[in-house]
């Protein structure tokens, strides 16, 4: 029986090659966009989950309350400590601080170094408990002791070949951001992709003390500075963690800072899923990927059953003969849906390629979070579950309407040809499933819309200053001689307009804003501040505006003045710039006069509003140069710059970044999003056309006499378009009314997570049902016009 099912399914599929190719292709698309969106929220969600204390780990973070609250992802240092050595249901904690843009090198032996790297994102300062909290596969060394001692390393295997070209590594030297020789003692395996703390040179914590010139650094409390994860003994609810927050702040803060700190454990799973706290991954994103991929997935079924049922007269006549010589209706529906099971499995391999050729396109948009995704993840065990469940479901899901269908055709009807639409299924079926296909592709066409013009609004708003031919450089060093020297030399570099130094860009990836007090005051203010550090020339090089007062002054060499912006006037309640000039401000524990109100600017993202800022002439924290260079010859002008750069600072790592091209890092999310909703789009409009082309194609067939009858009494080509035409029109209008309110409504909800958004016009509504009718019109056309050019004698002798 599963034989004859088989070779009648193989020999049906030949016969109608077009409308099982438009099925098998539907489908395969539909399923190749649900699996490329599984895949990656599948690997999002499998962030950190794999350690085998995930689930009774927790990560300490702060709420830092001021007028507002201020979220930090760290803790005070010594909190660590306290939780391991005083509580005894915390099996373990450990802290770890990320080092930024530190150079690392391997010495020469001559006191120089043979290699340097600049390490951005992969260095932390951690300790032994590391590798107690977290799973780490070790290669070489004494996990227990490797990170004990100060001024010891591990490094991971990428990292021991690029600092030792296949060497070993334990037992030699490498050098920290010139201040310090680190000692390797352990080698671990690469970390996977699925981890935030894909740390790759750990240094181990008790280096810092010695490091920063501060021996009680680590029994400093105050502002967060450690990341601090805790494992609990099993068994042990979090509630008895977070209990014990009040009164670790009772024992060890001082008043002041006991009410403005406030604890919270969040569990390890929740690592990339909190934005507020450096998550890439919002759960919201995630569940809203899901519910496209699942909608992709049925429109490519809502594709197969109209095309399927389209056919359905032209296997009548089957029909008829299986059930005349004996077929149940069991029987017939175990046919089809071994048809439907046949081209299901064509297009779930044919899936699979499509994949597996997209997959490096989607790995390459995902860079910055080092993804790998592979077509082979599917066939894990806990993907296979989920890939076959959706295979099943497409298979019920696709083929058992049709089967349904066809399995109970009349066999006197069916024989002798006198079968009508409705008893195929009706176009009343059909017409539901095409507004749903039209509904789901004209929701993805205003999703399109709106995320298109909205990361084109904040590309093109105005920062509050210049970011053009704006380039930076670092500034390896705290010497304000060396400092003037280098501003000097890069002014002399034809090409070179203008050079400040300062502590970053006005807009940059943000620092936590910090307490201050104002004028004569004697407690903090109850808001924070953030603090931008320039020098003279920082205001002129990128064309702040001053509201009032002036400058910095030229000769003032003793960092003793200090520029807000027009939120900190509105802030504190002042009725014009001019009443805070002169005033005092304290910050950093030093006290600072006002000269001058600048305008305000963006500061990082345009995700909410700007807020009091103060710009701060403290060469200690001058990091980086801002050169102002002409556009022409600018290739020359930047070689021009390494060379002189390299000449002063031949330790260090050259690294040139133009302000433009950091302010474009600040919308990745909002890029990678529009770029999927966009090409979701596209493939949403390409199944739809596929499902339109089924449903059209079933009308030309229900309708042959019909048209037969028409073009006998005189009707034209454009009279019988227009009989298609009217009907799709409908269908059209009946998918945007479903369609227009919930995408506004969605639009509307994710737009109002920026200060500065586009509104929602009445303009995007009606693109969207113009370019949806344009393509469904084109569709139409092509069947239409192939059904009124039919000879009209033979479309009335049609049975």
């Amino acid at each position: 029986m599963l034989r004859n099912y088989l070779k009648i399914s193989l020999r049906n599929i030949w016969r109608n090659r077009l409308s099982s190719a438009i099925s098998t292709f539907g489908l395969a698309v539909g399923l190749a966009s649900g699996l490329l969106i599984f895949l990656l929220v599948n690997w999002l969600f499998s962030f950190d989950r794999y350690h085998d204390k995930a689930d009774r780990t927790y990560w300490i973070v702060t709420d830092v309350h001021h007028d507002h609250v201020v979220p930090s992802d760290a803790t005070p240092r010594p909190l660590g400590e306290v939780l391991r050595r005083n509580y005894p249901f915390v099996e373990s904690a450990v802290r770890m601080e990320l080092a930024f843009g530190k150079i690392i090198g391997t010495p020469d032996g001559k006191g120089g170094l043979a290699k340097k790297f600049e390490e951005s994102r992969n260095v932390c300062f951690t300790e032994p408990q590391f590798f107690e909290v977290f799973d780490v596969e070790w290669a070489k060394g004494n996990q227990k002791t490797a990170l004990s001692a100060s001024n010891t390393v591990v490094l991971s295997e990428r990292y021991a070949q690029k600092y030792f070209d296949g060497a070993d590594p334990i037992g030699r030297t490498i050098r920290f951001d010139n201040q310090t020789n680190l000692t390797v003692t352990g080698v671990i395996k690469n970390p996977p992709s699925n981890t935030k703390l894909g740390v790759e040179v750990l240094i181990s914590y008790a280096t810092l003390p010695g490091l920063t010139g501060n021996p009680q650094l680590m029994q400093q409390w105050g502002s967060p500075g450690t990341l601090c994860f805790v494992a609990l003994r099993e068994g042990t609810p979090v509630e008895r963690l977070t209990s014990t927050f009040s009164i670790i702040r009772r024992n060890y803060l001082a008043a002041q800072e006991a009410k403005r700190l406030d604890f919270k454990a969040l569990p390890l799973s929740d690592l990339n899923h909190n934005p507020q706290y450096g998550g890439h991954a919002p759960r919201p994103i995630l569940y809203a990927l899901i519910i496209v991929g699942v909608f992709l997935v049925v429109a490519a079924c809502i594709n197969f059953i109209n095309v399927a049922t389209a056919r359905a007269i032209q296997r009548s006549k089957e029909v008829g003969i299986r059930k005349a010589v004996g077929s149940t209706r069991g029987q017939l529906i175990g046919q089809f849906l071994t048809e439907t099971t046949l081209i299901t499995l064509a297009a779930v391999g044919l899936a699979l390629v499509l994949t597996h050729f997209n997959l490096p396109l989607l790995n390459n948009a995902l860079a910055m979070l080092k993804a790998d995704l592979s077509v082979l993840d599917v066939f894990r065990p806990d993907s296979l579950l989920w890939f076959g469940g959706l295979s099943l479901g497409v298979v019920l899901l696709a083929g058992f309407y049709p089967s349904l269908v066809l399995s109970r055709f009349n066999p006197v009807a069916a024989l002798r040809g006198q079968l009508t639409t409705q008893q195929v299924g009706g176009l009343s079926v059909r017409r539901g499933l095409v507004v749903g296909q039209f509904f789901i592709t004209q929701l993805f066409v205003i999703g399109a819309i709106v995320m298109t013009m909205q990361v084109r609004h904040m590309q093109q708003i105005d920062l509050g200053f210049n970011k053009e031919s704006v380039l930076t450089v670092p500034v390896p060093t705290t010497n304000v001689l060396k400092q003037q020297t280098l501003r000097e030399r890069l002014g002399q570099i034809p090409g070179v307009v203008q050079v400040a130094l300062a502590g970053d860009p006005p807009a940059s990836f943000r620092r936590p804003p910090v307490p201050f007090t104002f004028d004569s005051h004697t407690e903090p203010e109850k808001f924070p501040i953030a603090v931008k550090v320039g020098d003279k020339a920082y205001v002129s090089l990128f064309k702040l505006k001053l509201v009032a007062g002036r400058d910095f002054r030229a000769n003032d060499s003793t960092a003793n003045e200090l520029l807000v912006n027009q939120a900190m006037i509105n802030q504190l309640g002042l009725r014009s710039p001019a009443d805070i000039l002169d005033k005092r401000l304290t910050v950093f524990g030093a006290t600072r006069t006002i000269v001058g109100v600048v305008n305000d600017f963006q500061l990082g993202e345009a995700h909410g509003p700007i807020p009091p800022t103060a710009i701060i002439n403290l060469p200690t924290e001058m990091t980086i140069a801002a050169l102002k260079v002409a556009p022409a010859n600018l290739s020359a002008t930047v070689r021009a710059v390494e060379k002189v750069w390299n000449e002063q600072f031949s330790q260090h790592v050259f690294k040139a970044v133009f302000v433009d091209d950091l302010i474009d890092q600040f919308y990745t999310t909002e890029k990678i999003l529009l770029g999927l909703i966009q090409v979701f789009s596209l493939i949403a409009i390409l199944i739809g056309s596929l499902g339109v082309y089924g449903l059209v194609t079933f009308m030309a067939e229900s309708k042959t006499k019909e048209i037969g009858v028409r073009k006998v009494l005189g009707a034209t080509r454009s009279q019988l378009l227009w009989l298609f035409g009217r009907e799709f029109g409908k269908l059209v209008l009946l998918g945007f009314l479903v369609a227009a309110p919930l995408g506004g409504w969605l639009m509307n909800n994710w737009l109002r997570g920026y200060e500065y958004r586009v509104a929602l016009s009445w303009w995007i509504f009606a693109l969207t049902v113009l370019l949806t009718g344009g393509i469904t019109f084109l569709t139409v056309s092509y069947e239409s016009i192939k059904a009124s050019l039919v000879n009209p004698v033979k479309s009335l002798r049609s049975e």
